[in-house]
This record gives structure tokens, C-alpha cells and sequence, in this order.
């Protein structure tokens, strides 16, 4: 059996898997973000550390004791700063703060070939240019500063005490060669630091430590491999399947990403497309990426005194797409594809006294895919064809939303048994690579359909007036 653990934004999850791929067991642990500033959010490295620990002693001791190996996934582009005793010196900078917008630019000025060595614009949403932040207002921080660390990479030193990480999540920090899948030095020195405050580089398959004396008696298996892991995004895509060139994702999480696989490096920088590597060696991906995504879902829900996300999406599909002219922009933490803005928030546009409250639920639905609709077009403009994307993540659990989507899109939507699990199955699955020498063809293989949704062009002529006017909504809005 393996185990899986993903350190996600809201929860740490744990899952364990057998040979066959079957999921037995899983477990979470909730987290909670701090925002003590406008722009501003972190979370304590501790939490993610207990969070793990937690999620995993949920499970049943029999099962943990069976784990031949373990994987780890997490949240990307978090800074972990940890001093010369290997402790945090500040709470962690995470990938949804924008506090660094000013030092995009500063990092790319002082390294004018930055987009050409990392294949992506600086953005807030990434670790180097929060390193940049610290520097100039945390001298004393970054001056004790000897290590920086990626969340899931901190639980790894944790669990193992040893630095490492891998192709996939350390590619989304701005300081490596992407298309040379090793740490640049020119963006390290850009960012006053150089390889040693760096962890050594690991594909994701590859063992990168044992599970500590201590942590395994405390969970009750043997010192067992840890690989190095992935990324969220592409672990989750192992999870389905995703791993050869055209294959796609859509993930429906805290955030929102359409994700696909490529056989080469192809950067798109100009319109704020991520390219990255894969959690395979030889493979890398692109991204569009949407800083909210099920987290509209929650925060509405909330705002209007509804019990929960399921009670919510019930009231839009009660509603119906296209229902009234009620407009949404989901920029809740500002927006990354294609926009690169922080600084945008969200809205409600055309409220009347009709308004309702599954009127604006269905509104919420809408606006998430009109913004991923605008991450598809720019995958498309850099050459990528889409036609069909396995959907992951929270949002998988609505059909309703899945027909919007599909339909905005233009894409076929797949649905697949286990795809709520997310990125911890790809952890998983690269720790039976590790273990069992398997290939990832073999053991990353798509899981059963439970569902496919195709475009429906009505509803698609439905909701292109609304299209047109988000569109047209997020200039004026990005304007004031």
C-alpha cells in the first residue's frame, strides 16, 4: 500500500492506496489562512506539519501499517523562510498573496532574461518575487534567512530532515531554467540569494529520504521512502491520468486551473500562461491559472446565509443558467490568467430588487467559467488544443456547474471515479513508482468514467450576452 499526502490551502489530506490503484483510506485535516493585511496571506508551517500528522492518524491503523512508501503533494509558490536552526523565521508567504506586485518588476528589471530562463512573468503569486518583499521590508528576516522551502517541501523535512524537492513544484518559484530543469543562478542572484538556500532537485518519483524513527513509530509503519512529490496541479493530473502531451485537467479547488500536459517546453509568458515541469521526467505542462475557484462557492454561500456549498450550487441549478442578468467577476484575491492583476476584487453587477438569492448563485457558477474561459482562450492563443479535460477538485461535485462549464468552454468534460481525491492520489502513485520500479503508464492510468458532459451549444448562445459583458465588466472595474 502507499500513502499519499497533499498540504493544501484549506486542509492537509492523506490518502492510502492499493497496487491496483483502488483508494482504501482517506483523511483531512483543516487549515486556516491568516490575511492580517490587504493583499496579505500566510499560514504558520507548524500547522501544516500537525495538520499531516492529524490527517494520517485518522486513518486505520492496519492500513498504516501496510504503507510501503509515501508521496507528497502541495500548495505551489508558498516561502517558507527558515533560519540557520532550520525553524521558520515568519509565518509562511503563500501563492495567493499579492503584496509583491512592486517587485515583479524590480526582479525581471534586474534580470532582464527572466522570462526567457523561467518560460513566465514575474508575478506576485510566485516565491521569488515574495523573496524580493521580504528583502526590502524584512531586512532582518531575509539576512537570517538560510533556507527557503515550498510548504509540502517544509512537511518533507519534517517527516525525513532532509531538504528536497521536486521538478514540478520548484518550477513555479521563478528561480529555476524550467526548459533545464535545474536551479538558475542568475534569478537566484536577482533575488540575493544562490543555490545553497536552495533544496537539492528531485523527479518526482525519485526517493528523496526515509520517514524518521520517531514519525514511524508514531504512525505505526517502517522507516518507508519518501519521494519527492509534485505540485498540486500535477499531481492531480497523475491522479487522472494526464501525463502525455495534449491530455488536460480541469481543477475545480480553491483555485482553478485547466492544465496540459506537453512532450516540450512551450512558454507563453505574454499572456500570463504558466508553463512548468511535469512530475515526470521529459514531460512539462502549461497552465491557466485562476486564484478562485470552489472559494467563490464558499465565500457566497456564506455571504448569503446558505448552510454549505451543496445547498448552494442546489439553489443555482433551482435558478437555471442565464437566469437574470446578474454578473459575478471572481477576483476574490485578485486574478492571474490572462490578466497577471492583483490588485482586482471581486463584484456583483446588475443587482436589482428582482434579485434573488439563487439568482446570485447562479451568477457565482457563471462567473468562475467565464474567467476560465478566458484561461482557455489564452492556452489556445499559445498553439495548445483542448477538446476534452478530466475535472478534479471540490467543484467535481456538481453536474449543474459541469454544464456551464463545458458549455462556456467549448470543451468536453470527464468525470472520473475517485477524481474528488485530488492531488494526494498522485502522490501516492509516484510513491508505487518509487517503490515497485512501475512505469507511470502503468500506474498513472485514467480511473473509471462516472460521467461526461459535452458542450451544449443552447446554453452556450445563452450565456455568450453575459460572456461579452464580464468581459467587458472586468476592464471598467480594473479601470477604478
Amino acid at each position: 500500500m502507499f500513502l499519499g499526502i497533499d498540504v493544501g490551502t484549506s486542509c492537509v489530506k492523506a490518502v492510502v492506496t492499493a497496487a491496483s490503484g483502488e483508494v482504501l483510506a482517506q483523511n483531512s485535516s483543516d487549515l486556516v489562512v491568516s490575511r492580517p493585511q490587504p493583499l496579505w496571506s500566510e499560514q504558520a508551517p507548524a500547522d501544516w506539519v500537525a495538520a499531516a500528522h492529524k490527517a494520517v492518524l485518522g486513518i486505520d491503523p492496519a492500513l498504516r501499517a501496510g504503507v510501503a512508501a509515501i508521496g507528497l503533494a502541495g500548495q505551489m509558490h508558498g516561502a517558507t523562510l527558515l533560519g540557520s536552526d532550520d525553524r521558520p523565521l515568519r509565518p509562511a508567504i503563500l501563492w495567493n498573496d499579492g503584496r509583491s506586485f512592486a517587485e515583479c518588476t524590480a526582479l525581471e528589471k534586474a534580470e532582464p532574461h527572466s522570462r526567457e530562463i523561467t518560460g513566465n512573468i514575474a508575478m506576485p503569486g510566485f516565491t521569488a518575487p515574495k523573496l524580493a518583499w521580504v528583502r526590502a521590508h524584512e531586512p532582518d528576516v531575509f539576512a537570517a534567512t538560510r533556507t527557503v522551502l515550498l510548504p509540502k517541501d517544509y512537511v518533507r523535512l519534517a517527516l525525513t530532515g532532509e531538504k528536497a524537492s521536486d521538478m514540478s513544484d520548484s518550477a513555479g518559484t521563478l528561480w529555476m531554467d524550467v526548459d533545464k530543469r535545474c536551479w538558475s543562478d542568475a534569478m537566484l542572484a536577482a533575488t540575493g540569494l544562490d543555490i545553497t538556500h536552495m533544496p537539492r532537485l528531485y523527479e518526482g518519483p525519485d526517493v528523496t529520504g526515509t520517514l524518521r524513527d520517531d514519525v514511524a513509530r508514531q504512525w505505526g509503519m517502517g522507516r518507508v521512502p519518501v519521494v519527492a512529490g509534485a505540485g498540486d496541479n500535477a499531481a492531480g493530473a497523475l491522479g487522472v491520468g494526464v501525463l502525455c502531451d495534449g491530455q488536460g485537467m480541469l481543477s475545480l479547488g480553491t483555485s482553478g486551473v485547466i492544465f496540459v500536459a506537453n512532450a516540450a517546453f512551450r512558454p507563453n509568458p505574454g499572456q500570463a500562461v504558466h508553463a512548468f515541469c511535469h512530475a515526470l521526467p521529459g514531460v512539462w505542462h502549461q497552465m491557466s491559472v485562476h486564484l478562485s475557484a470552489a472559494s467563490c462557492i464558499d465565500w457566497a454561500a456564506r455571504a448569503c446565509n446558505v448552510p454549505g456549498p451543496a445547498e448552494f450550487f442546489a439553489l443555482a441549478e433551482g435558478a437555471g443558467a442565464a437566469c437574470g442578468p446578474e454578473l459575478f467577476l471572481p477576483y476574490l484575491s485578485g486574478e492571474r490568467t490572462p490578466h497577471n492583476d492583483p490588485h482586482i476584487r471581486a463584484a456583483f453587477l446588475g443587482l436589482g430588487n428582482e434579485s434573488t438569492t439563487p439568482r446570485l448563485a447562479s451568477a457565482v457558477l457563471e462567473g468562475v467559467a467565464f474567467a476560465h474561459a478566458d484561461g482557455i482562450a489564452a492556452l489556445r492563443n499559445a498553439g495548445t488544443t483542448i477538446e476534452e479535460l478530466c475535472v478534479i477538485g471540490g467543484g467535481s461535485r456538481s453536474a449543474h456547474w459541469g454544464r456551464i462549464l463545458s458549455s462556456v468552454l467549448g470543451v468536453r468534460l470527464v468525470y472520473l471515479h475517485g477524481g474528488e481525491v485530488g492531488p494526494a492520489l498522485g502522490a501516492a502513485r509516484l510513491a508505487q513508482m518509487a517503490a515497485t520500479g512501475a512505469a507511470a503508464a502503468d500506474v498513472c492510468t485514467r480511473p473509471p468514467v462516472r460521467a461526461v458532459i459535452e458542450p451544449d451549444p443552447a446554453l452556450a448562445n445563452a450565456l455568450a450576452p453575459k460572456r461579452a459583458r464580464f468581459r467587458s465588466a472586468y476592464a471598467a472595474l480594473s479601470a477604478i
